[in-house]
């Protein structure tokens, strides 16, 4: 063989070794690299995905299991069902900020889209404002609804029909009518300003019904602000758009180093204090996804602000979904939640679906 056939094969020979290295490392990247879907409330980003220097709760599972990539999902609560149960998209961990939705819309007789809902963490309701909002330095727990009064302020929530943070803003305003005897609020914030229904009053049950039409829309845009999930309203608030922003305490603590100040609501009217569930049930809001539907006619009632999470049916990577929520509800993801301000609950309550939780999140839960 001579020398130009020796260097000939020599390269063929490079060449096969390369292709097959290079086959046999895709072949091994997609066997050993794992999808791990997960869907969260918006006020749950940074917990779950964001969180600076790498704490989150994506960062620690991605770091305990090589070769798995968490792919985070977040925006409202309902919306994050919905992809599910009415797109079909797949996805192995649901967190949401109302743990109620989960039974509600996934776990009945028609659906079955889930088994349980494991309430793991706890919120309030504050009203957010910057050192540039428009009377900031006036603002006090006594008369902020009427500092939203003022003509030139301008205050944002999110859609009741897509986020729980939405109607639980609703919830806030009319429970303060309550609070604070002042049975004008809600109609000067916000009847007068979108195209929302009204507030039906039950004197035999004593409830306010609060009656949100199928499309949400702003009348007045100089007063009010509506956007799909609260986070898309941080940076609205960030920028001078809006002046004040009811939003969880949470997202406003986490958003401190960007300027955002917050107002402690009383818990008459916060929906945190579990002593108090009495008086938030006062309040209900009435969601009317289909009016010529009364199957699609949904009430949420006033409660505590507590977050759930559970598994859909439809998940693809169970063993790992698993293993994420005992992340979540062990010690790290309490520790996680206290450093992005999330009031943990522990053991997770998992109430009358506690058998219906995996074998393995048996000692998570009560």
């Amino acid at each position: 063989m001579d020398m130009r056939t020796t260097k000939i094969v020599a390269v063929v020979i490079i060449a096969v070794i390369v292709a097959a290295s290079a086959a046999a490392f895709v072949l091994l990247t997609n066997e050993e690299t794992v999808v791990l879907k997960v869907y969260t409330a918006g006020s749950l980003s940074e917990l779950f995905t964001d969180m600076e220097g790498g704490g989150d709760l994506e960062a620690i599972f991605e770091e305990s299991h090589k070769g798995v990539d968490v792919q985070v999902t977040s925006g409202g609560s309902a919306d994050m069902i919905r992809r599910v149960t009415g797109l079909n998209q797949t996805c192995d961990v649901l967190a949401v900020a109302d743990y109620s939705l989960i039974p509600s819309m996934m776990i009945n007789v028609t659906l079955k889209a889930a088994d349980f809902s494991i309430q793991f963490a706890k919120n309030s309701m504050i009203l957010a404002y910057t050192d540039q909002s428009a009377h900031a330095d006036e603002l006090t727990a006594d008369n902020w609804f009427d500092i939203l009064r003022m003509d030139e302020v301008k205050f944002g929530f999110s859609n009741p029909n897509d986020d729980p943070a939405g109607y639980r803003a609703q919830m806030v305003m009319q429970l303060a009518e309550l609070y604070y005897d002042d049975a004008w609020i809600y109609e000067d914030l916000v009847l007068n300003n979108t195209n929302m229904i009204g507030v039906v009053y039950n004197a035999t049950a004593d409830t306010h019904t609060i009656q949100v039409p199928t499309e949400l829309t702003v009348t007045n845009a100089d007063k009010v602000m509506i956007r799909s999930a609260e986070v898309d309203l941080t940076s609205a608030l960030e920028v001078g758009s809006i002046d004040y922003l009811f939003i969880y305490e949470s997202v406003a603590y986490r958003h401190e180093s960007s300027g955002e100040r917050y107002l402690e609501l009383p818990r008459e009217v916060n929906l945190n204090d579990t002593e108090e569930s009495a008086l938030y049930a006062k309040v209900k809001v009435t969601q009317f996804a289909d009016s010529t539907n009364v199957s699609k006619i949904k009430t949420v009632k006033g409660s505590p602000i507590v977050y759930g999470v559970t598994i859909p049916n439809n998940c693809e990577q169970f063993d790992l979904a698993v293993e994420f929520i005992q992340l979540l509800l062990g010690e790290d993801g309490q520790e996680v939640m206290t450093e992005a301000g999330q009031e943990a609950i522990w053991p997770g309550y998992a109430g009358c679906w506690k058998d219906e939780v995996p074998e393995e999140l048996q000692t998570y839960v009560e």
